[in-house]
C-alpha cells in the first residue's frame, strides 16, 4: 500500500473549492484536486456539504 503525504489546505480556500465544485463552477484541474483530496468517486452524487433550513 502506498503511502500517502500530508498536506496542508488553507481551509477558506477549500470551502470555497467544494462551494463551486458543488456549483459545477471549478476548473478540471481544480475539480480533480477537490476528488483526490476528498476521496470522492466520480459516479457519486451525493452533497459534500449539507444544507439547512432557514430559519
Amino acid at each position: 500500500m502506498r503511502r500517502r503525504a500530508i498536506h496542508w489546505v488553507n481551509s477558506p480556500v477549500l470551502f470555497e473549492a467544494i462551494l463551486r465544485y458543488e456549483q459545477g463552477r471549478l476548473p478540471l484541474s481544480m475539480k480533480l484536486w477537490v476528488e483526490k483530496l476528498l476521496d470522492i468517486k466520480k459516479d457519486e452524487t451525493s452533497k459534500i456539504l449539507p444544507t439547512y433550513p432557514h430559519s
